[in-house]
């Protein structure tokens, strides 16, 4: 997301970060199977550390985007009274496919690989949705 944002000139203007709906693998890095799916794609997942999300994320960001309905509806009910976030599926943006992207955690590298593919295809259409918001 990063480099598309980066690409789009909203690096700047646009803060981004990843949390999870619990508290399973809070530090962790993520999986290895994650990293070199993304890795072969040119995305460096390295730096990357788990956290859960918190109340003050509902505050400081914006959108909140969730993958899977599951989780969409975690994090509206987790969501603090008042709070000005929007949370939507990721897969909003995408112009067609699933409306989620599958957990491939349990899965294998194809189960990866489908996941980045259907995160790919929505990033074009949430770029330009940022675009239109910021402007």
């Amino acid at each position: 997301m990063r480099k598309r944002l980066s690409d789009a000139g909203l690096a700047e203007r646009v803060t981004v970060d990843s949390a999870g709906t619990h508290s399973y693998h809070v530090d962790s890095p993520p999986s290895p199977p994650a990293v070199k799916a993304a890795r072969k794609r040119g995305y460096d997942l390295s730096p990357l550390r788990a956290r859960k999300v918190r109340p003050e994320d509902y505050i400081h960001f914006d959108l909140i985007l969730a993958m899977d309905r599951g989780h969409q509806a975690l994090l509206e009910y987790d969501r603090p009274p008042g709070s000005p976030a929007k949370v939507r599926l990721f897969m909003d943006f995408a112009p067609e496919g699933p409306d989620e992207v599958p957990d491939p955690y349990y899965g294998g590298r194809r189960d990866y690989e489908k996941a980045l593919d259907l995160i790919e295809s929505a990033m074009p259409g949430l770029v330009e949705a940022l675009q239109r918001d910021l402007s």
